[in-house]
């Protein structure tokens, strides 16, 4: 796959904090829930087991991830919760894909609009980036000695992934969303930790911004970020190193 590793970049900025941290669990705590309505057992619930790896990879406490699932019966009672995806611009020509889980379109829509407006971007309609983005199922898994690329290339060829990149300290698998449950399910029963583990957006190219306008970027993805209904957010801005650690 052409470009370099993005993946400290993206981890920079889930978890600077213990705030930012939380604010990750809820999340996800969330998609847990949804996906267990109907069905908490991820057994026979690939989709809920798929978010439990999300999770574990976000290092969140098993006894969260029992609750956010048992809330699929109770707490989120009979809400009806929609999976919605938003495109649109950031200051720069910036490439943005906002993923929400939402019981509420017309005030998840409204708060996107309006945060957008304000901190230099505009939404825009379905299409209109995301043919600059690939979606792909990603995995990062720590490299270690005993994991050694020989050893993990032989993994990635029977788990059927499209690529991987080695980094000093990761590695970086690629699959298509289709192989993704498969690839999970093939690496956990080889008893490999993930780093993260999820489905994303990634850009096909990056752009950089000049200091001011990366100020009003990084403004503007706090403030989405904070809106309850929003559940990732992708974009193809290149982030400073000093961003990354």
């Amino acid at each position: 796959m052409s470009g370099h590793s993005k993946w400290h970049n993206i981890q920079a900025k889930k978890g600077k904090t213990d705030a930012a941290r939380a604010a990750v669990f809820t999340k996800i705590g969330r998609e847990l829930a949804v996906a267990a309505k109907g069905n908490p057992n991820p057994d026979t619930n690939s989709k809920l087991a798929d978010v439990i790896a999300k999770a574990k990879a976000a290092n969140m406490p098993n006894d969260n991830i029992k609750r956010c699932i048992a809330k699929a019966a109770g707490e989120l009672g009979d809400k009806d919760y929609k999976e919605l995806t938003y495109e649109g611009y950031g200051i720069g020509g910036s490439a943005v894909i906002i993923k929400t889980l939402t019981d509420n379109v017309n005030r998840t829509a409204g708060d996107i609009r309006s945060t957008m407006g304000k901190n230099g971007g505009q939404m825009g309609n379905t299409g209109c980036v995301s043919y600059m983005f690939d979606n792909k199922g990603v995995f990062v898994i720590e490299r270690t000695a005993a994991l050694d690329e020989d050893t993990m290339m032989e993994y990635c060829l029977e788990a059927e992934a499209e690529d991987y990149i080695v980094s000093d300290d990761v590695y970086e698998v690629f699959t298509t969303p289709e192989k993704w449950s498969q690839a999970r399910k093939y690496f956990e029963n080889k008893n490999l930790t993930f780093l993260e583990a999820e489905i994303k957006m990634i850009p096909q190219n990056y752009i950089t911004l000049d200091s001011e306008k990366l100020e009003t970027f990084n403004k503007m993805l706090d403030k989405l970020n904070e809106l309850d209904d929003v559940q990732d957010i992708y974009h193809n801005v290149e982030l400073p190193d000093d961003e990354e650690e």
